[in-house]
């Protein structure tokens, strides 16, 4: 199908070449003339502003939205929304609050014009490996999208599904789920990054106190000097703490051991500040993602080698280079 596409950074770029490559036609648009010149062909369009952008889809039109959150992508959909006609859709990939997708989904829905939150997760590696999302919206437009969710999304793969699961009533194990109303995507998205916070801290803590074991303040013969990246490496294989991050982890400590190149100084992007405001809301205890989210706050003074693997992490799997 058709789609327009606004913002082609490090993961706006890739899900537009994914897209194309999956026999989708795109039309593109960036404030930089070079990123958009960078991508076209091979089934993406450029254009040259948004009004050109619009004025290349075919009613219905849907246009992704994959700028920063925050004031920009504010910006973005109230310009969009003025070009755009009743039966369009707008769909935002990025990091909103979920709220703000509450109160835009209702302005948009008095213009006529459709809006879908889906929260994105894969960083870098999406173009590879595919992209989780968790979307939100009416399900009538969410069915009329899912052949671009299917595209961006990894597909079943050899991962087969849960058991238990009901495959012909959810399309979670194909790696995309219409989480619910507007908002429910990105409120679905706050929670796996805050949770991505917690196991980012576990393995931060963990692979700090395995470098501290020959500490001169621990008994002679209690001491031990640890091969980190042999350690992450082993734990990859067959042990219950796997996972995508500690591929990640493994990685990091094979290119550079002692995280040289990292100052441990790690930003949070505002979701785990806003899934420790909705715990205080809900009267949830959340002990372990809120002491994730304070220990970056710690990072930005004096830094752990903890921190240097969160910081080496986020590289990993988002590009996130440090301040």
């Amino acid at each position: 199908m058709q789609l327009g596409l606004i913002g082609l950074g490090r993961m706006g770029g890739n899900m537009a070449r994914r897209l194309a490559d999956g026999g989708h036609t795109l039309v593109a648009w960036d404030r930089s003339a070079d990123a958009v010149a960078a991508l076209q062909g091979n089934g993406i369009a450029g254009s040259g502003s948004l009004d050109d952008l619009v004025a290349k889809l075919e009613p219905p039109r849907a246009v992704w939205v994959m700028v920063p959150a925050g004031a920009p992508t504010e910006q973005t959909i109230t310009a969009l929304a003025d070009r755009m006609a009743p039966g369009d859709v707008v769909i935002d990939g990025g990091n909103s609050h979920y709220k703000d997708d509450v109160r835009r989904a209702a302005s948009l829905r008095a213009r006529g014009v459709h809006y879908v939150d889906a929260g994105t997760s894969g960083g870098i590696w999406g173009a590879e490996r595919g992209y989780c999302l968790m979307v939100g919206g009416d399900t009538d437009v969410v069915a009329r999208l899912a052949p671009i969710f299917r595209t961006l999304a990894p597909g079943q793969g050899t991962v087969e599904p849960t058991p238990a699961l009901d495959t012909t009533a959810t399309t979670a194990h194909e790696g995309f789920l219409h989480c619910g109303p507007p908002g429910a995507g990105h409120f679905v998205k706050m929670i796996h990054n805050g949770i991505e916070y917690g196991l980012m801290q576990s393995y931060a803590e963990g692979f700090d106190i395995l470098r501290n074991a020959s500490s001169e303040s621990l008994p002679a013969d209690q001491r031990y000097t640890l091969d980190l990246p042999a350690i992450a490496e082993l734990w990859r294989r067959g042990s219950v703490v796997s996972s995508w991050l500690l591929d990640l982890a493994a990685r990091a400590l094979a290119e550079d051991p002692q995280l040289a190149h990292f100052e441990g100084h790690v930003p949070d992007s505002g979701e785990g500040r806003w899934t420790v405001e909705a715990a205080m809301e809900e009267d949830v205890p959340a002990n372990v993602l809120t002491t994730a989210l304070f220990a970056r706050y710690r990072s930005r003074r004096d830094h752990t080698f903890g921190e240097k693997l969160l910081s080496a992490l986020r590289a990993q799997f988002g590009g996130h280079r440090e301040r």
